[in-house]
């Protein structure tokens, strides 16, 4: 469909009560007719980002776990990690779209000299925030080229099988690499990799009574290699899930003894 300011003109046009069809209104210039439909489109974008921000200060307050992301452990068995920073896109989306809590770390293997990147979001407060945020939107975004997407399962050191979608991406030259991304969702304690079991309106409304089993959660685990990205999914994903709600809310790790004791 064409919106440009031809379009919007002719169709000003149409609706003149002259019928004249030349975009003229109660003797107001066509050109200013369109330049204030330009600027009323402009307008009504900056004002769904501001009231996004408004509804996420009034419905969306945090809706806060027993103990944040942040407390992940950084070691985990050969695993150790540090913080890395979220591309400045991502944060802008996370910010307008009530992202509750979440992490972005690399984790380094010293003894095979590997690492993968973790991403880990919860959004509890209006769950269908996570809608439109998955790696075949974000990537390319910051300059990734997608290039190919399959299903894996993978079984973690304590048994669990998760079905996930692996992603591969490239950068083009002169800045050449490759990326290889592993996600999926939990959804109230359970997996998934659907979003439409989140997109009506269950997952839109507020979670106005701060009910921790109402969530969605992201894990994405990457790497420049396939099989470092799964051999970190089988390490590293059991400690992060004992860190989100199961279905009734519970946190695993808020129930754990305290490392060192």
């Amino acid at each position: 469909m064409t919106t440009g300011p031809d379009h919007i003109q002719s169709e000003l046009g149409r609706a003149s009560p002259s019928g004249a069809g030349n975009a003229r209104c109660a003797g107001v210039p066509g050109w200013l007719t369109v330049g204030l439909a330009i600027v009323l489109l402009v307008g009504a974008g900056v004002g769904y980002r501001a009231g996004a921000r408004r509804l996420n200060a009034i419905f969306g307050n945090p809706v806060k776990l027993p103990l944040p992301l942040s407390a992940i452990p950084m070691d985990i068995g050969v695993w150790s990690g540090k913080e890395q920073p979220l591309p400045t896109t991502t944060k802008e989306y996370m910010e307008d779209n009530f992202a509750d809590d979440y992490i972005s770390r690399r984790y380094f293997n010293q003894d095979k000299g590997i690492w993968a990147g973790i991403y880990v979001v919860y959004c509890s407060s209006r769950p269908a925030g996570l809608l439109g945020h998955r790696p075949d939107v974000c990537f390319p975004a910051n300059g990734y080229a997608r290039d190919k997407a399959t299903r894996a399962e993978i079984v973690t050191r304590g048994g669990q099988k998760i079905e996930c979608r692996m992603q591969q991406f490239h950068k083009p030259p002169p800045d050449y690499s490759e990326t290889f991304v592993l996600s999926f969702y939990v959804l109230n304690g359970q997996f998934t990799l659907s979003e439409d079991e989140f997109s009506g309106f269950w997952g839109r409304r507020p979670n106005l009574s701060g009910d921790r089993a109402r969530y969605v959660a992201q894990v994405q685990i990457s790497a420049s290699v396939d099989g470092v990205a799964r051999a970190a999914a089988v390490d590293l994903i059991d400690e992060i899930l004992s860190f989100l709600p199961d279905a009734h809310g519970h946190v695993k790790a808020a129930f754990a003894p305290v490392r060192g004791f």
